[in-house]
């Protein structure tokens, strides 16, 4: 029998893969060799009998159903090699130094074996904070360079003690070339500072180790800056609401919710509601933050989640967090370590720096934090677990791009403004990048250039086109232009909509050649293609082109950015649209909303509306959002995050349950308020106006603002279904696709996403990445893809499951 060379490719490396086909070639009779290299794992393999000619298919086989838990085979490309191999053995050799075409695992969270050793007081690892496997422990946050060995780790200056080194090298051992195997005799140590920099001795605080100090100081209502994996968190006592109080005041994040760690699963359900499917992805290897239903009558700090029906919550997901968290039956408050709206910290010297005012001592360690990667966010919406922050447990794990986009040039896609990631696109597959932030802040857009340069070496990317958003004020934007300039590179511009549809079609392995779908994309605002803030768009299209066939009607933003952080000049402008302020004002004197805006600067504002002065005009269902919320006092006068007033107005909204046709007390139907849809002409125009009418006439007889938020949903819910299957009808589409921030919105989601299929049409939603512009990156690279040329192979089979 002549021997086999497999290549196997995807997220192969650092993962155990390699012990596994060691185990599975003795099991089954075979010798030979595996080896890591920049394409994967490159295996060579020989039946030891002559005779035993199934033995490579059976391997292949059960190396699909065995394997590794992190691991993820993406294809074993089988090729015959001439003769016999030289062996009568099977080996594991070194990493070959062979340019990169493979993956790196994400960080995941500690095994149930690590956790049972760190808890074993007979076990060598006992309450040993740096405890990891092949099967869980730190990734993309130590590593510096592939093939993932430990030299190429921030765990390189740590020398393996002998029995971490016998380990290490035995491959029927599951620490087999686990890169960040350590103990309490050779590996990082932790310790406890107080702010001032000054070394605490845990047994002055009478704990056997800094970690038990840390959770008697956290008990005693201390706030603590605590490294973990991919950054420092700020911690608290989640019901002591003096310490939650003072953090947000500290960290000058007054309204934002907190996230939550809690030790178990049980103590969770004490906090908030928790379904199986939730339980299932709080548990797994990615262990990310996922909003839940909160219990009302929960006694958690009021600080904790203010105007929210949600409550983010985590599991610990290393030794370290484990450990702090073992006596506590409450949750702890774990924010990113950080003042509001700059980068998380990272290293021991800028948090003592940055930090030293924020928290009350710091717990610290001495592995180096190369990359920093923030805690994911999920919720479970429609009935699956989706996205809003993909980060730590997730990136930079690739993603397979649909049939059609196999062969393409290297292209580099450099996402928006706000929640930016950036992706690598290359051999048929994407690699985006961990959620960087908000491009605004000047860290935050340092840290990006140093993730660029960062990627491209990591996976030797050098891209030959780069992908940008039109808006010509972004940082992304400005970086791309003088970058294509500076190397000539191609560039293409990609407006910020269509980029949002086909990160959704992407998303759900929708084929280059699938033909157009009706793209339903509401968010904030992004500039369209005729020059004007779009973010209401109905848009017809596929990963080429788009064609915009109606849009919520475009109201004024007085004050341009200020009307994005003061919601009740939206309000005002949509007033204004509606018949005039002085036509409202004499219709509703006593309602509370109506003073409410005559205190505001009226003459003034209204003057920037009538003349157009730095008052451009949006589609934005955003800031019809923020107008509704605004009548409603809801997020205040200012707001102090963005999406507060829309995630406000949820959090109403998701106290009431409403039945198609419901009467209100009048008998007339309250089930959702009117919008008008005007079709004279194209692009067909959604608009807004007759919900004040009803809204204003609900507030003058005192109906609650919670069935007023409910009202509004369910009305514009109906309404994006109604507009969007008529257009479907029209123009002969079998397929909507939902994007955009605003369909973070579980309500609304849910909503439209029911009404789509009751109307018997096909409906995309995200999977993998979030809908917001933390996925702008992805549909930027695919449309640079497609415009740029592709060598197209179809996949019927694939493209009619899509």
């Amino acid at each position: 029998m002549n021997a086999e060379r497999l290549r196997v490719r995807g997220l192969v490396q650092g993962v155990g893969f390699r012990p596994t086909v060691w185990r599975l070639a003795h099991e089954l009779g075979l010798v030979g060799d595996v080896r890591n290299d920049g394409e994967g794992v490159l295996i060579r393999l020989q039946p030891g009998d002559p005779t035993d000619t199934n033995a490579i298919d059976r391997f292949c086989i059960r190396l699909q159903a065995e394997c590794p838990p992190l691991a993820r085979i993406d294809a074993i490309e089988r090729t015959p090699l001439d003769g016999r191999l030289d062996t009568t053995t099977f080996a594991i050799l070194s990493s070959d130094n062979s340019d990169v075409h493979t993956g790196i695992v994400a960080d995941a969270a500690t095994c149930p074996a690590c956790l049972a050793e760190i808890r074993d007081p007979a076990n060598r690892r006992y309450r040993y904070p740096f405890t990891n496997c092949t099967h869980c422990g730190p990734r993309l946050s130590i590593v510096r360079g592939i093939p993932y060995d430990r030299a190429r780790t921030s765990m390189a200056a740590f020398p393996m003690c002998a029995r971490c080194r016998a380990e290490y090298e035995n491959p029927a051992d599951r620490r087999f070339h686990a890169q960040p195997n350590a103990c309490p005799d050779c590996g990082p140590r932790v310790w406890l500072v107080a702010a001032e920099g000054l070394e605490i001795e845990p047994a002055d605080l009478d704990a056997p180790d800094a970690i038990a100090a840390a959770s008697r100081l956290l008990a005693e209502g201390r706030i603590l800056a605590i490294k973990g994996i991919g950054g420092f968190h700020l911690a608290c006592d989640a019901t002591n609401a003096a310490a939650v109080a003072t953090l947000r005041q500290r960290k000058q994040r007054f309204a934002k919710p907190f996230a939550l760690m809690a030790r178990d699963l049980d103590a969770i359900r004490c906090w908030a509601h928790l379904s199986g499917l939730e339980a299932e992805w709080l548990a797994s290897p990615a262990a990310p933050i996922l909003l839940l239903e909160r219990h009302y009558d929960a006694d958690l700090a009021p600080g904790i989640a203010p105007g929210q029906s949600t409550l983010g919550f985590m599991l610990p997901y290393s030794p370290l967090h484990h450990l702090l968290l073992a006596d506590w039956d409450r949750p702890l408050v774990m924010t990113s370590g950080n003042l509001s709206d700059e980068p998380q910290c990272i290293d021991n010297t800028d948090a003592h720096a940055r930090l030293a005012d924020l928290a009350d001592y710091q717990l610290l360690h001495d592995r180096d934090i190369v990359n920093r990667v923030d805690d994911s966010v999920w919720r479970v919406m429609d009935g699956q677990p989706r996205p809003l922050r993909r980060a730590r447990g997730y990136a930079p794990a690739p993603i397979r791009l649909p049939p059609g986009f196999e062969s393409t040039a290297p292209i580099l896609a450099l996402g928006g403004e706000l929640k930016n990631s950036l992706c690598l696109i290359r051999d048929g597959e994407a690699i985006l990048s961990q959620h960087l932030g908000d491009l605004e802040d000047a860290r935050t857009a340092r840290e990006y250039r140093a993730t660029l340069a960062l990627y491209g070496d990591l996976f030797q990317h050098r891209p030959e086109i780069l992908a940008i958003d039109r808006h010509p004020d972004y940082h992304s934007t400005h970086l791309g232009r003088d970058w294509a300039e500076r190397e000539g590179l191609r560039l293409i511009e990609v407006q910020h909509h269509h980029a949002h549809l086909a990160s959704v079609l992407a998303d759900n392995d929708w084929p280059l050649e699938g033909g157009a779908v009706l793209g339903i994309l509401l968010d904030g605002l992004g500039l369209g293609e005729d020059g004007t803030l779009w973010g209401g768009e109905f848009l017809l299209g596929d990963y080429r082109r788009v064609q915009r066939l109606a849009h919520l009607r475009p109201a004024a933003m007085p004050g341009g950015v200020q009307a994005i952080r003061e919601p009740w000049r939206n309000l005002l402008a949509r007033l204004e649209d509606a018949g005039g302020w002085e036509h409202w004002r004499a219709r509703y004197p006593e309602l509370d909303i109506v003073r409410r805006l005559e205190t505001k600067p009226l003459g003034l504002v209204r003057g920037l509306i009538t003349q157009g002065l730095n008052a451009p005009r949006s589609s934005s269902a955003g800031r019809l959002f923020d107008a509704v919320a605004a009548a409603l006092g809801v997020g205040g006068e200012r707001l102090s995050y963005e999406g507060q007033a829309a995630i406000e107005l949820e959090a109403l909204a998701s106290r009431v349950r409403m039945a198609a046709g419901e009467l209100d007390q009048t008998g007339a139907d309250a089930s959702g308020y009117g919008f008008a849809l005007e079709r004279s002409a194209q692009p067909w125009c959604l608009d807004p106006a007759p919900l004040w009418e009803a809204l204003f006439a609900d507030l003058a007889r005192d109906v609650t603002p919670e069935r007023i938020a409910a009202r509004f949903h369910h009305g514009f819910a109906a309404a994006i279904v109604d507009t969007g299957t008529r257009l479907a009808q029209d123009f002969a589409v079998e397929t909507l696709a939902l994007s955009g921030g605003v369909f973070q919105n579980r309500r609304l989601l849910e909503s439209v996403a029911a009404g789509v299929r009751g109307a018997g049409f096909k409906v995309l939603v995200h999977r993998r990445l979030p809908a917001n512009d933390g996925g702008l990156a992805l549909g930027q690279g695919c449309i640079a893809a497609a415009r740029a040329g592709v060598a197209v192979r179809p996949e019927p089979n694939r493209a009619s499951s899509a």
